[in-house]
């Protein structure tokens, strides 16, 4: 489900600046800036690649202690991705408005317009690659594997609804589906959260101590259900994270079935924290706090 999440808002977000700056420069009659535009997301996605074969090689090269950190620093890092994006959206009510002023600009103002709308496309798709490289990799060290099926359902229903409002005209409620996205991308990013903590103790502390550190396990208790079958199909407790109900609420709210009082204090703070933030961010600003 995270996957699905992540996915649909990097590829939608994605989408939208191309659209939206494509669409410009054909209302202003500069056609031959498309090339810009290509020129832009095709060395975005060069670029993204990149950065993944270089994090992938960094990730692989820890081990031990060292591994915990990389991945409770990866985590942490995802989050705070995360959480600055649900919160950008919640403050930019017209992102087509903020993208058509920056593309004016340059168009205005810079000598090489052809290089500033270039930068412009390849900066904005660059970052939304390098999220999803991040958010993938927190995904994948959460849950122990990546739902690729809701990564692609994802990317779909994004590509079709830029489909809908760049090919076929028609008016979609943007804003509805970021607000509902956000809310559940809100317990991504606390679980994000939450995991890196435990990453962060799993460094520092021994099996033993962890162990001693735990407000409940609940992984190996309980009347066992044969649906709900671990990666080796041995059949769990209904609220293990180890079976098919757990590794479900594993990847999207962060759930463990052992938690220690650090990762539920970090979760609720961070669940409570962004959520505030984006509220706050979505209110109208008055005319007093812009004096």
């Amino acid at each position: 489900m995270s996957e699905f999440l992540i996915m649909f808002r990097e590829v939608l977000e994605g989408v939208l600046v191309v659209g939206i700056l494509y669409t410009f420069i054909v209302k202003t009659g500069r056609l031959h800036l498309k090339k810009s535009i290509i020129n832009g997301v095709t060395a975005s996605f060069i670029a993204t690649g990149i950065f993944a074969v270089i994090f992938q090689i960094a990730y692989g090269g820890f081990e031990g202690k060292q591994a915990a950190l990389f991945e409770g620093t990866t985590m942490l890092i995802a989050a705070l991705l995360l959480s600055t994006m649900i919160i950008w959206m919640g403050r930019n009510k017209n992102v087509a408005a903020s993208l058509e002023k920056e593309a004016s600009d340059i168009i205005e103002k810079d000598k090489n317009v052809s290089l500033g709308l270039f930068a412009l496309t390849f900066f904005a798709i660059f970052r939304e690659g390098v999220e999803v490289v991040l958010f993938m990799y927190a995904i994948v060290i959460q849950s122990d594997g990546l739902s690729i099926g809701g990564s692609i359902l994802g990317s779909l229903v994004a590509l079709m609804i830029g489909y809908t409002i760049f090919i076929q005209g028609k008016k979609v409620p943007l804003k509805k589906f970021f607000n509902v996205t956000s809310i559940l991308l809100i317990f991504v990013c606390a679980g994000l959260v939450a995991y890196g903590v435990h990453e962060f103790e799993e460094a520092f502390y021994t099996k033993d101590e962890m162990k001693k550190m735990e407000v409940w396990n609940v992984n190996e208790q309980g009347p066992i259900f044969g649906f709900n079958i671990d990666d080796n199909g041995i059949p769990k407790p209904l609220l293990s994270d180890k079976g098919a109900v757990g590794q479900l609420f594993k990847g999207f709210f962060g759930y463990n079935g052992n938690p220690t009082s650090t990762e539920i204090s970090s979760w609720l703070l961070t669940l409570i924290l962004v959520s505030f933030l984006w509220k706050k961010a979505g209110q109208p600003v008055t005319s007093a706090s812009k004096d």
